[in-house]
């Protein structure tokens, strides 16, 4: 038996998924009724996590942050398996792994819904190594790739914030380039139609070898003509009167980057303080 503390949206799709894979799931959440919903595929809800988790093989936590693992954690017994799917901090991941009445492993996801109901989408784990063996077989299941970053407690944790840092600015800069469209008299779909033939994401990997090797002296887009550029989006913005998200911070990065003598640099320079 299994329990599933926290029935979100993922959380209800990991326990609707472990059900068709024939397990018996017991579920919980702070707001009863999202449990109770999920009796109709099978699961039994319980108001008490004690209740939910007694005789379970292993729980699986899914909840928003720290503080709110912490309440949890509280709560279940000494002893028991337990994973942690949440978004925490690094110190967090640190702190609950070395607690010695629990044998606890954070494995946080790059998931949505329907990867949670389709066993699709990234999963991510680290830590001591026979722990680690111990979870795999059964995270592998649930999960389209399960990434094991090695002995670093926190490095899943670490490696969970590094990749919603990249999907911040990514979304930022859609939101940006949305902007700019509206200020050129464009529309949304019309201005996402870019995207039908230009991919930055082929780019991705390639650049950030460039930005992570430290050598910006060959430049294919040198910082003073990037510059240029970003004044000209923020020309076209101000006659408009919108007001973009991304690139005013890139601006100011480059302007600093440019004072301190980078001008014929490629423009991947403003990544230079954290190589």
């Amino acid at each position: 038996m299994i329990a599933v503390l926290g029935t979100g949206l993922l959380g209800s799709n990991f326990t609707r998924a472990l059900i068709k894979k024939g397990e018996e799931v017991r579920v919980w959440n702070r707001t009863a009724d999202r449990a109770k919903a999920l009796e109709a595929d099978g699961a039994r809800a319980f108001e008490r996590i004690a209740d939910a988790v007694a005789g379970a093989a292993r729980v699986h936590i899914v909840v928003s942050d720290d503080a709110a693992v912490e309440s949890v954690l509280a709560q279940v017994p000494d002893g028991m398996l337990v994973i942690d799917h949440s978004t925490t901090s690094t110190e967090g991941a640190k702190a609950r792994t070395a607690r010695t009445n629990l044998t606890y492993v954070h494995a946080p996801v790059f998931m949505g819904p329907q990867n949670a109901l389709e066993s699709t989408g990234l999963m991510m784990v680290s830590g001591e190594r026979a722990r680690v063996e111990r979870v795999k077989p059964f995270l592998a299941t649930m999960t389209g790739k399960l990434i094991d970053f090695g002995d670093r407690v926190e490095a899943a944790a670490a490696f969970k914030l590094m990749g919603n840092t990249f999907l911040m600015g990514f979304t930022a800069a859609i939101g940006d380039l949305i902007g700019l469209g509206k200020a050129l008299g464009f529309s949304p779909s019309d201005a996402i139609g870019l995207f039908d033939h230009f991919n930055p994401g082929a780019m991705t990997a390639v650049r950030a070898k460039r930005m992570a090797s430290g050598d910006y002296a060959q430049p294919s887009w040198e910082l003073a003509m990037a510059r240029k550029d970003a004044r000209l989006v923020q020309e076209e913005v101000d006659r408009a009167h919108v007001a973009l998200t991304l690139v005013p911070a890139i601006a100011a990065r480059m302007d600093e980057m440019i004072r301190r003598g980078h001008s014929h640099d490629d423009w991947t320079v403003i990544a230079k303080d954290f190589v």
